[in-house]
């Protein structure tokens, strides 16, 4: 698929941010590239930014098909949902057998099953790819997770290695297995990143409300950490949220932004579809759950009222609670990528997409929202065992959460003392101890079931499903 000035070898649906972002990153490394838009506007900012390489913008769907060497290959990065069903509708009449399409936004990934049916019926290449890193990923090297039609990612193959992320000379992108199985990784990277955010979002709320630190202490505390261990891109654009005042004015933007946090879904998604799989991933529900509770900004002000208390203070010494702050971070954030490659694991087998997890936790170290120091233990971790049941059956992964331990429990009790909201804290330090508990009081549960439910019950050591008359009945 070399680059010629008449014929473009790729075409992109939807020049937004991240598909405007992507033909550019394309045409830096030489490929020539078109894109389509219905909004004039973001078709003549790709002709502007573009016009000293091998690009074009159209309005014309027409056009911009006719423009593409063929086989055509096209991505479309839209909203997930109907709108990519609709453009699917427009394009294929347009195309010929053996066209490649790739969905390259946050769709669903039962949605993406059923497209590759309809459009393998109609002898169109289509493949979903989730694609991690945001405006300034898109354009200088994303994160991508490739999968289904195995034939037609060879194909993209050299422009998706040209265009990613590279670390350790190797690209961020690689098949992942058939079917949905690239947005279904998506969707659990995204879970992920909702666990994390949140378990920043508590650690702000712990350094301000129960330490009384200002910006400027709190920005330090996030500087010192991204400089050390806890490494990542969520971390690093935090601590530049804590130095930016907008224009004209002498405080923190992050003050005036509204306390209600905002979701496109995939965390949802992530939730759903593991409880669907029996997958226990408590960090990733809480944090879904309180960006549904931040919403409800007038009930919580109206319980404030009700529930006032005395002002929130950690009895603590600063010093060395910071240093535990740290531990405990370093263990819930531990704790949020063991429970989605867990889910992983389960999916893996399920749906039979065969996945590969040091690949995926290997291509997740540069380029994506959730890239950080801890993912090269991750691909450590599944070098040593590619079929590691769950990460924190790894020795080295262990020792960590050994030496972490005791931050967690330490920062938890404080807070929970002082009444400052940690959840994904609490959950995951629950989570844990849940894990490594030889015995849970499950069987209590299932004495209850057959109770009231006469759903039965197992013995330890004894063969067959039992139930018991737990009282005796009574005689008329």
């Amino acid at each position: 698929m070399s680059a010629t000035t008449d014929k473009y070898a790729f075409g992109m649906i939807g020049l937004g941010t991240m598909g405007r972002s992507l033909l550019l990153n394309m045409a830096d490394h030489g490929y020539a590239v078109a894109g389509h838009d219905k909004d004039a506007t973001k078709v003549a900012s790709l002709n502007e930014e573009g016009k000293d390489h091998h690009v074009k913008g159209f309005g014309d769907v027409k056009e911009f098909i006719q423009s593409l060497t063929t086989p055509r290959a096209i991505m479309m990065l839209v909203p997930a949902g109907k709108i990519v069903d609709s453009v699917i509708e427009e394009l294929t009449p347009l195309l010929e057998k053996g066209d490649i399409l790739i969905d390259g936004g946050n769709s669903h990934f039962t949605d993406t099953n059923r497209r590759v049916e309809e459009l393998e019926a109609k002898g169109l290449h289509f493949f979903g790819m989730g694609v991690s890193g945001g405006e300034e990923g898109a354009r200088r090297g994303p994160s991508m997770m490739p999968g289904g039609d195995k034939d037609a990612y060879n194909v993209m193959k050299p422009i998706f290695e040209a265009i990613a992320a590279h670390v350790d000379g190797a690209p961020c992108v690689t098949y992942i297995g058939p079917g949905a199985s690239g947005h279904f990784v998506k969707m659990v990277h995204n879970g992920i990143e909702y666990g994390i955010m949140q378990l920043i979002a508590e650690t702000y709320e712990i350094l301000k409300k129960g330490l009384k630190l200002d910006n400027d202490a709190i920005g330090a505390v996030f500087t010192k950490w991204n400089d050390g261990r806890l490494k990542s891109f969520l971390l690093d654009i935090t601590k530049d949220i804590f130095k930016y005042k907008a224009p004209g004015t002498d405080h923190l933007l992050l003050d005036d932004i509204k306390d209600e946090a905002k979701a496109k879904g995939t965390g949802k998604w992530t939730s759903q579809v593991a409880m669907d799989l029996q997958a226990p991933i408590p960090t990733v529900d809480t944090a879904v759950a309180m960006r549904d509770l931040s919403k409800y900004k007038a009930l919580r002000v109206q319980a404030g009222d009700i529930y006032s208390k005395d002002e929130i203070t950690l009895d603590v010494n600063k010093d060395e609670f910071l240093v535990a702050l740290e531990q405990a971070f370093y263990f819930n954030m531990i704790i949020s990528y063991a429970q989605g490659m867990h889910l992983l694991s389960l999916a893996s087998v399920e749906y039979k997409y065969d996945l590969h997890l040091g690949d995926i936790a290997k291509i997740w170290r540069g380029g994506c929202i959730i890239r950080s120091e801890f993912l090269n233990d991750i691909f450590n971790a599944y070098q040593k065992d590619a079929k590691l049941a769950h990460l924190l059956l790894d020795s080295s992964v262990a020792g960590l959460i050994k030496a972490a331990v005791p931050g967690a429990r330490k920062v938890l009790s404080a807070t929970v003392a002082a009444g400052v909201a940690t959840p994904a804290y609490a959950s995951s330090l629950s989570y844990f101890d849940a894990f490594r508990s030889k015995r849970m009081p499950s069987n209590l549960t299932q004495a209850q079931r057959d109770y009231f439910g006469a759903h039965t019950y197992e013995l330890i050591g004894k063969e067959g499903v039992f139930h018991t008359q737990w009282v005796p009945k009574s005689e008329d």
